[in-house]
């Protein structure tokens, strides 16, 4: 039985939705997104034409394919639209490993922003980050001191990357880095699209006392270009409920704490 009909969901709503199954399934036919969403073939495949075009997942003659390129990456607009839930989630349980009178990092991306967006209620605290609307977030709705490191703007991330943004951070020693990967496996570790990102994020983790990974469901098992870490490197990794539980497990008997949010 379909979740509604066009009446009942409007389109946007349901693209996302169409993402999100694609992602979680890998795959989808015309016929099982018909069935699911109560609409037209018609109808789900200019969804998937739309999608296709935005670069949100790969069209197919019967259906779509999950976007898992090692060097794609969706920028920071289409990722607010994806599993912006779980991420939330995920944000509120990264608030308990930040205290008052504490320096943390925040890498960039729309997980760590979620965090930021949280940070309301802190008066003594410093936020190192390298991401424009993290800073912007923080300067604009909390107290919080904030340090951003300039550099290099990688266009369409928001976010700054490169020797001058390496060079402002490197020296910066922080309680907790928070760290965001497109890919995170037991064995290939955790992963970037883009070299210049995941120095950033050594750099971080190499400053950190504490190491704490937010990775939503689709981020786990997927290998990006760029290793930049092992997976053991993270002392907690942050995950949703809806988390592979082979990898839980795994992560787990290797001596991480991983929260499942």
């Amino acid at each position: 039985m379909g979740i509604t009909g066009d009446d009942g969901i409007f389109a946007e709503e349901r693209k996302k939705m169409i993402v999100d199954f694609v992602n979680r399934n890998t795959k989808a036919t015309v016929n099982e997104l018909c069935e699911r969403f109560s609409v037209s073939s018609a109808t789900i495949r200019n969804d998937l034409r739309e999608l296709a075009e935005y670069g949100l997942l790969e069209r197919t003659h019967g259906g779509a394919l999950q976007k898992s390129s090692v060097n794609y990456e969706l920028n920071t607009i289409e990722k607010e639209v994806i599993r912006v839930e779980q991420k939330k989630a995920i944000a509120r349980a990264a608030l308990k490993y930040i205290k008052e009178g504490a320096s943390i990092a925040l890498d960039a991306g729309t997980t760590c922003l979620e965090v930021a967006k949280l940070l309301a209620p802190f008066r003594e605290l410093t936020v190192v980050t390298h991401d424009l609307n993290i800073a912007s977030c923080l300067d604009n709705s909390t107290d919080v001191s904030v340090i951003i490191a300039g550099g290099q703007l990688r266009k369409g991330f928001h976010y700054t990357i490169g020797d001058l943004a390496q060079n402002a951070l490197k020296d910066l020693n922080v309680d907790v880095a928070f760290i965001a990967v497109n890919g995170i496996h037991c064995e290939k570790g955790m992963s970037t699209p883009k070299f210049g990102a995941g120095t950033i994020k050594r750099v971080l983790m190499n400053n950190a006392k504490q190491v704490i990974v937010l990775a939503d469901r689709d981020k786990i098992n997927f290998v990006s270009f760029a290793k930049f870490a092992d997976l053991d490197e993270a002392d907690v990794i942050i995950t949703d409920s809806g988390a592979d539980e082979v990898f839980v497990e795994n992560a787990r008997m290797k001596g991480i704490k991983v929260e499942l949010a």
